[in-house]
Parts: C-alpha cells; sequence; structure tokens
C-alpha cells in the first residue's frame, strides 16, 4: 500500500546570537537564461520531510540488517511489534551498515545545485565521524534561537551519530553494541528539472534553493534505485543533495520538503508494494538535502542547516526502516501540525529542535545580503526513543532519558512519556 506522510518540521521562534564565522562557499552555481528566483517571506518556507511507501519483511526477506523486537505500552495495554536496523541491542553486537552516499546534481530555472559540493562536508560531519556525545556547546531554546549546552550522552565519547543514537536509546553504553555507517561515494547523477516541475525561491537572506515537485523527484529517486547497478539491498542508499527542496499539492510555494525515507520491493512494483508477501528483495533508501545557512531564518530555525535534514532521515530509518512501526497514537504541543499521529518517526515530534556538535568550516561566511547566520558547528536532530512512543516510565533508556538531548530538550512533553489523544 503506498502511503505519503507529510512530517513538518516548525521551525523554533525567538531571537539568536552570533559566533564567529569561517570561510564562505557558495551554494549554487548561476546559469544563464532562467527566470529570476521568486522571493518569499520566511513564513513562506516551513521545513518538513516526508515518509513514502512502506514495505512487509518476513526473516526470509532480503533486505538491510534488522531485528524484530515488541514492548507493551501500559497506558494501552497493547503490545506493538517493531523492526529496527542492525542488531538486537540485547546480544551487544556491532553491525556495520554500507552507506551508499548518491550525490546528485541539479539543474533547475537557470541553475545548478551540485549534491558533489556537500560530499565532503557531508564525509566530515558527525554522521560519519566519531565525535564525543558527553557535552554539547549549544542547544535549541525555547526561548527562541539556541542557548547553552551541556551534559549530552555521557557514555558516548567517540561513535558517529546514530551509533550513539542508538546506544542511549537501548542503554548500550560500555558495551560492544553498535550499528556503524560505513559511507562508500559513488559518481554524481545529473538531473535535469523541467520548468513545469520546479522553480527557484530566495529568502530575505538573498540565498535560493532549488524548488521542485515531491512526486517527481520520488519518482526519479525510485528508478535510480531500480537502475543503479550497485544498489545492493543490504545497503543505505543515501541520496545527497545541496539546497534542494521539494513542494506539494501542485503548488511551488507550498514549501519546503527537505529529505524523506522510504522501503520499496525493487522488482518494478513501486513505492511500497507488497506483492510478494514479503519475501522479495526490499530496499530501504533515504534522500536528505544539506542546507545552506540563512536559507531559513536563523532566529526561527537555528538548528534547521547543514545536516539537520540527514540527520533527521538517517534516524527515522534506522528505528522504522520498513515505514510501518506503529505506536499508541501521539499528540505534542512542539508539533501540532501531525494532530494526533500513531507512527514511530523519531524525528517528527522534535520539530525542529537540534544542538551543536563537531566542527564545520563550509558555507559559514556571511549570506549574499551580508547577515551573518552560521556558528561553525553542524546541527543535527535531536531524536526521540522508543520509551517515550511506548509510554514506559521509567525510561530503560541511558540516563533514563527521552530523547538523545535529555534535559537539554527544553520542552516538558519530552521528559516524560508521549501524551495520548
Amino acid at each position: 500500500m503506498n502511503r505519503l506522510l507529510i512530517r513538518k518540521l516548525a521551525a523554533t521562534a525567538g531571537a539568536a546570537a552570533v559566533l564567529p564565522f569561517l570561510a564562505t562557499a557558495a551554494n549554487a552555481t548561476a546559469g544563464a537564461g532562467g527566470p529570476a528566483p521568486i522571493v518569499v517571506p520566511d513564513s513562506a518556507v516551513t521545513p518538513t520531510t516526508l515518509a513514502l511507501g512502506g514495505a512487509k519483511v518476513l526473516p526470509t526477506t532480503r533486505t538491510v540488517a534488522h531485528w524484530h523486537g515488541s514492548a507493551t505500552n501500559p497506558n494501552d495495554g497493547v503490545t506493538y511489534g517493531f523492526n529496527m536496523v542492525g542488531a538486537d541491542p540485547s546480544t551487544n553486537e556491532s553491525t556495520t551498515i554500507t552507506t551508499d552516499i548518491i550525490p546528485i546534481n541539479v539543474a533547475v530555472g537557470g541553475m545548478t545545485f551540485n549534491g558533489t559540493n556537500v560530499v565532503t562536508p557531508t564525509l566530515s560531519s558527525p554522521l560519519f565521524t566519531n565525535q564525543d556525545y558527553s557535552s554539547t556547546p549549544w542547544v535549541t531554546s525555547s526561548a527562541g534561537g539556541f542557548t547553552a549546552g551541556g551534559t549530552l550522552s555521557p557514555a558516548s565519547t567517540s561513535n558517529q551519530l546514530e551509533d550513539a543514537t542508538m546506544r542511549s536509546q537501548f542503554n548500550k553504553g560500555g558495551t560492544n553494541y553498535h550499528v556503524i555507517l560505513n559511507p562508500v561515494v559513488h559518481d554524481p547523477i545529473t538531473i535535469n528539472v523541467p520548468a513545469n516541475h520546479g522553480i527557484l525561491l530566495q529568502t530575505a537572506r538573498g540565498v535560493v534553493a532549488a524548488d521542485i515537485d515531491v512526486q517527481w523527484w520520488a519518482a526519479q529517486l525510485q528508478n535510480l534505485n531500480n537502475s543503479l547497478g550497485y544498489i545492493d539491498t543490504t545497503h543505505l542508499p543515501l541520496y545527497l543533495t545541496d539546497n534542494v527542496m521539494l513542494y506539494g499539492g501542485n503548488d511551488p510555494l507550498n514549501c519546503c520538503i527537505i529529505g524523506f525515507h522510504s522501503a520499496s520491493e525493487v522488482n518494478g512494483h513501486g513505492l511500497g508494494s507488497t506483492h510478494s508477501n514479503g519475501n522479495a528483495k526490499v530496499q530501504t533508501y533515504a534522500w536528505g538535502s544539506y542546507i545552506t545557512p540563512g536559507f531559513f531564518n536563523p532566529r526561527t530555525g537555528w538548528a534547521v542547516q547543514d545536516i539537520h535534514a540527514l540527520s533527521h532521515e538517517i534516524s527515522e530509518w534506522a528505528d522504522d526502516p520498513f515505514v510501518n512501526n506503529t505506536v499508541q497514537p501521539w499528540l505534542t504541543p512542539t508539533a501540532p501540525q501531525y494532530g494526533c499521529t500513531g507512527v514511530l518517526e523519531t524525528g517528527d515530534p522534535v520539530v525542529g529542535i537540534g544542538f551543536a556538535k563537531g566542527s564545520n568550516t563550509f558555507e559559514q561566511g556571511p549570506t549574499p545580503n551580508g547577515t551573518q547566520v552560521a556558528d561553525g558547528f553542524y546541527h543535527p536532530e535531536d531524536e526521540v526513543f522508543m520509551p517515550w512512543f511506548m509510554r514506559l516510565s521509567p525510561s530503560p533508556s541511558e540516563t533514563g532519558r527521552y530523547t538523545l538531548m535529555g534535559n537539554l530538550n527544553p520542552y516538558p512533553g519530552f521528559k516524560a512519556p508521549a501524551t495520548g489523544c
């Protein structure tokens, strides 16, 4: 069954401080003959993500390494099953997933947005390098912008971001349990976007982004999944773009989708087909856009830059690889646009909430209009842990936390289990 769920990441309101800046980098290359970008107010560009498709799996399914578990929710008495990437944490085993990074160079509206430009900063980010997660210098503030950080994940001192997230989620610090991503970079692919499927948008700081029809874009990636000879169902294909956004509803001003993850059979059935009763090869994959600082207003969405979308999609892929893990419906004031929803998508409740980590020297100079918005760090998103969804109290995660940021998440709704609806 095909499924398309729009998951909006509401930006945090308030003022942001400005930290020191580093080297400047351009986010796109101007072309000739294209129409001028449409200048839009910040209120017109809301960061959004998607979950596409969905696939059944059985023990015989040929797909990414995963395990099946269950948890009983004491609130409704229901035992929920789920699939997650890696090995069962109780085994204390380490799993390495080959991550095929596929840069996409996008030509639209007379400009090019080259995924090749952001390969190096992505590889240098916490997604693929080991970092010390015992603390973070800055976190999202409920008053807007950011504020001083503190203790993050004490047991993760030399880990990739997703490894630290999973170890904290299952309280596996000090063990041999790991979920490690091994990046393999492939040759770039160029996609030329027809005029009726893409435009250019420019926000108040002069930063320009590509804006492409989501249905058209999803079809291009599905075609790549089915045609690229090196795509392996045990790998994670990660399609990487630079400041490419998507729009829905056939309205280019209905922006901006910044990433999605999906699962589908690879035998031509398309997104979410389950025609072979779980015995086919099932391909999980993700697309995320590296976000140029200043496209989104840094005073209302400090964390929505650089790897924010990529961290969101990788975490959701790891906790819900086949886009079919369901939970008791939850509701949170930090994500009112979802209403009452019953999916285990770890990034959705913590919309736009993040922290600073690592050292980022890419695109850290002033924006085209001279505004200085970057701060020399990467900005991963916070991620909600399974115990929050399952209403487990106390949480069995590291230090009793319900999200990776724990007490550094400024909203009280994440210091206790999810609220029902």
